[in-house]
Parts: structure tokens; C-alpha cells; sequence
């Protein structure tokens, strides 16, 4: 019996690391269109960060590049928890402090992505100076900012 749970248990975890994996291909394809203004063309996707020690501190699910700009995209399958946009906030933390050859010195901004957003972590993320993106079926849908809003930059 207990083999079977086991069984179970690992199908259930790679189900959901699937579903995870398909949110972000839907998300990252042509990601760049949603950002005209950050002219943000190059792509990466589960790009990991280093310490000095070449330990991983953490992971960039989606990084938009330019040449004086990149922006780093956390994606879930549900946004629904305060504590990922406040794991993310420790994220873009990281990055700032390890940054990856791709990002360097460059302006550095964030975003929540998920194939379902809670209205108020949307709201927390942009409190905290995320964008937000949401899946809608058909694509990837740029939540409009709220009045006012202006992105961190880190």
C-alpha cells in the first residue's frame, strides 16, 4: 500500500510541476508584445542565480532583456497568496545582489504572472511595484495599472 502512495504521490507532484511548466510556455510566448514601451525583446526562461560560492540562490522563471533594461517574471499557477509576491520581492533582492550575466547593471523591474490572479494580490503586487499578467484563454492579458502606478525598479 504504501508503494502505491508513494506511486500517487509523485504522479500528483509531476501533475502539478506539468501544469506549472505549461502556465509559463503560455505566459513567456511573445511576452516582449505586452511591454512596447521597455522594447523588451530578448527572452530566458529558468534562468538560476548564483552566489559567489556558485550555490543557486534562486531562479528567474522569465527574463525580458534589452540593452539598458530586463524585467524578471514570476509565474504561478495561482496567484493567490500575498507570500508569493513577498518571495518575489526577496527574488528581485537576489538578483540585484547576484546578477546574472544577462541582467548586469541594468534597470531592473519585476512581474507576477499566474493562470489565476486574486484581485487582492494583483493589488498587493502592484502596491509592491510588480506588473501583473493574467492568463484569459486566448492569451496573456497585461492587467491595466491602477492610476499612478509606477514599476520599481531594483
Amino acid at each position: 500500500m504504501w508503494k502505491k502512495v508513494d506511486r500517487v504521490s509523485d504522479n500528483v507532484g509531476g501533475l502539478n510541476r506539468s501544469v506549472g511548466e505549461l502556465i509559463e510556455t503560455l505566459v513567456a510566448a511573445r511576452l516582449w508584445e505586452k511591454f512596447p514601451e521597455y522594447d523588451l525583446k530578448r527572452a530566458y526562461q529558468r534562468l538560476p542565480i548564483y552566489d559567489e560560492k556558485n550555490a543557486q540562490k534562486t531562479d528567474i522563471d522569465i527574463l525580458l532583456v534589452n540593452t539598458v533594461m530586463c524585467m524578471a517574471v514570476e509565474v504561478k499557477r495561482e496567484l493567490d497568496r500575498m507570500k508569493d509576491v513577498d518571495e518575489h520581492l526577496k527574488r528581485m533582492q537576489l538578483i540585484r545582489q547576484y546578477p546574472p550575466e544577462q541582467i548586469g547593471n541594468k534597470q531592473l523591474f519585476g512581474a507576477m504572472a499566474g493562470g489565476i490572479v486574486d484581485h487582492d494580490v494583483k493589488n498587493y503586487a502592484y502596491e509592491s511595484g510588480f506588473f501583473v499578467l493574467e492568463l484569459t484563454g486566448e492569451s496573456v492579458h497585461l492587467v491595466p495599472p491602477p492610476d499612478g502606478f509606477e514599476p520599481k525598479k531594483w
